[in-house]
């Protein structure tokens, strides 16, 4: 990522060439604006989404007929690299990974250097031990420079608790010399309200990370409302397969925009 900035500084490459395709790019590869938009429209905002995605979650779209998701499965193959690769090069691109500083060198050590983006962190423990806290600080700090322990992009906060508080960004942002305006304009707020809505707002994301460079989604908290929407060993079967489906559409969003550092 060192690299890839400093070419960007010396006007050697384009932004474009890194982070996600935008589905568009399809149009160029024998698929239609018709059939690009329906792709939209269901929420794949990148090639990357349309290349993760089975093939038979393609066939729910309306007018995306078994022929159409082939072709456009095929393509989409050809822009985004799904097949085997060395040890050695994995490791390269493990080593350019962005680490988010946790505004805890004693915790940043614990992690390994922080935050690892292109990955899902789980925070857990006991109520009243600093966790929703860490994510108001950690919505302040993906915006540092990468070499202050930053990713450089905004931050997008799925609130299912209705704990966020805007004040407590401004203490971070004033720790750390940054201004408190803009601190909160690189923050998207969304309150979820149920599960289904939960769910909703990764799509939503997922559009807006396409087109705008993010370096970490906060959802504060995942399981929350999965204790209120079900309930009882009869719903249990229920309730895994939804938040199953949730944690693996974080882990596809991480795989899609991992360039732009999504953790």
């Amino acid at each position: 990522m060192a690299a890839q900035a400093e070419l960007q500084q010396n006007g050697q490459i384009s932004e474009e060439e890194f982070g996600p395709q935008l589905i568009n790019k399809l149009e160029g590869h024998g698929i239609s604006a018709a059939d690009v938009k329906k792709l939209g429209d269901a929420g794949y905002h990148t090639v990357e989404s349309v290349a993760y995605a089975p093939k038979k979650a393609l066939l729910t779209i309306k007018g995306i007929s078994e022929a159409k998701a082939d072709k456009i499965q095929n393509e989409a193959a050809k822009l985004v690299p799904m097949g085997f690769t060395t040890a050695t090069e994995f490791h390269q691109r493990r080593a350019e990974i962005i680490q988010l500083t946790t505004g805890s060198k004693e915790l940043d050590k614990l992690l390994g250097g922080g935050v690892e983006t292109g990955s899902i962190t789980e925070i857990f423990g006991e109520f009243r031990t600093g966790k929703t806290q860490l994510c108001h600080t950690l919505a302040v700090t993906c915006q540092l420079p990468i070499d202050s322990g930053g990713g450089e992009g905004k931050c997008l906060y799925i609130d299912s608790e209705g704990t966020f508080r805007p004040e407590r960004l401004l203490a971070v942002a004033e720790r750390y010399g940054l201004s408190g305006a803009d601190v909160l304009d690189n923050v998207a707020y969304a309150r979820a309200y149920n599960t289904d809505h939960q769910s909703q707002l990764l799509l939503q994301a997922s559009a807006m990370m396409a087109e705008s460079r993010y370096a970490l989604l906060i959802v504060d908290s995942a399981t929350a409302l999965y204790r209120t929407d079900y309930s009882g060993r009869g719903e249990l079967s229920a309730r895994q397969m939804h938040l199953g489906r949730f944690l693996r559409t974080l882990l596809r969003l991480a795989d899609e925009v991992s360039d732009t550092s999504c953790p």
